[in-house]
């Protein structure tokens, strides 16, 4: 019997509930899939929540690592025993195994353990799509990255550094900030303690930054308008202290004919190929030691509301993988 997460309304953690049922085979274009590690994701919490809806009783969780068990009628890219990750758009992850189309998957590479894998491929190809095909970020250029010690965050920063850019990192801690540091951040702000546009224009000799990177929202929307340079492009991809709204265009123009997008990854990866592509990125950089998934601290599945909890109240550092 398998464990299933599953919410019938939305609401806090509470809402999360679980059930035991038994596979059936998998069907035309499936494999069924047996978790090994399961990613926990901030997005996770939206659609709980019903910041993002989605049809109930629904399941919950984009993202896992593990082993196709069995394969369905017309699957040629995989076998049994293959080892394979996954980081949606599907929900169903909360769970010990199920049934997936094939063409959601991507191949694990032998030096990615199952951990690795769950904590890195969403954050990891988030990372990839805001930096190079979202904003375009070319060496040189200065990026102002919010939530720096988070998942995103702490991969952006590395990942940035690795093609040459100049990171300004903000925080809400100081050991965040070492962290941030650690990663390659070449500037700190703590948020708490500081004005972040008037750090950031100092740091940049009153130019601000072409580039903004704020998976934040509603908290920091403000001091990303303020922070960004001439012509310079928000990134708003996150909701993590609630989503930015009653956005006036004029205040573009007003802050200097900026350019501001709220992109989501799977406008980015929509078929298997651009998943791939996306994938063998953040492994690529994986492997030459310019991002690092630190995982912060494990939970059982099951302890998946505790896990929510946590991440929900920022007591979580780097990523949090949940273990069947």
């Amino acid at each position: 019997m398998e464990k299933i997460a599953f919410i019938a309304r939305t609401g806090g953690p509470e809402v999360i509930e679980w059930r035991e049922a038994e596979l059936p085979p998998p069907g035309a274009g499936e494999v069924r899939m047996r978790h090994h590690a399961v990613g926990l994701n901030y997005i996770d919490t939206y659609h709980r929540s019903g910041l993002y809806p989605i049809d109930l009783p629904g399941g919950l969780g984009s993202e896992a690592a593990g082993v196709v068990e069995a394969v369905g009628e017309g699957v040629t890219d995989f076998a049994v025993g293959d080892r394979v990750g996954v980081f949606g758009p599907a929900r169903g992850a909360y769970a010990t195994a199920r049934n997936i189309a094939a063409d959601l998957l991507v191949p694990l590479p032998d030096g990615v353990d199952d951990r690795t894998a769950a904590a890195i491929l969403l954050k990891g190809a988030t990372t990839a799509f805001l930096i190079e095909d979202c904003a375009k970020v070319r060496p040189g250029w200065t990026v102002l990255v919010h939530a720096a010690a988070g998942g995103v965050g702490h991969l952006a920063v590395g990942w940035l550094k690795a093609i040459g850019a100049t990171v300004i990192a903000t925080v809400g801690s100081e050991a965040k900030a070492e962290k941030a540091r650690a990663a390659g951040a070449d500037h700190v702000i703590l948020n708490r303690h500081e004005d972040v546009a008037a750090r950031v224009r100092e740091i940049t000799g009153g130019a601000g930054v072409p580039v903004v990177l704020d998976g934040v929202g509603k908290a920091t929307w403000d001091a990303s308008l303020n922070s960004a340079a001439r012509r310079g492009l928000v990134v708003s991809f996150g909701n993590a202290s609630g989503p930015v709204d009653g956005v006036n265009l004029g205040i573009l123009a007003s802050k200097g004919s900026l350019f501001v997008t709220r992109p989501t990854l799977f406008d980015y990866a929509v078929s298997p190929t651009e998943k791939r592509h996306l994938v063998s990125r953040v492994f690529a950089m994986l492997g030459m030691g310019a991002i690092t998934p630190k995982i912060g601290q494990t939970f059982a599945l099951t302890d998946a509301a505790d896990a929510h909890r946590a991440i929900e109240a920022g007591e979580t550092v780097g990523s949090s993988v949940l273990l069947p």
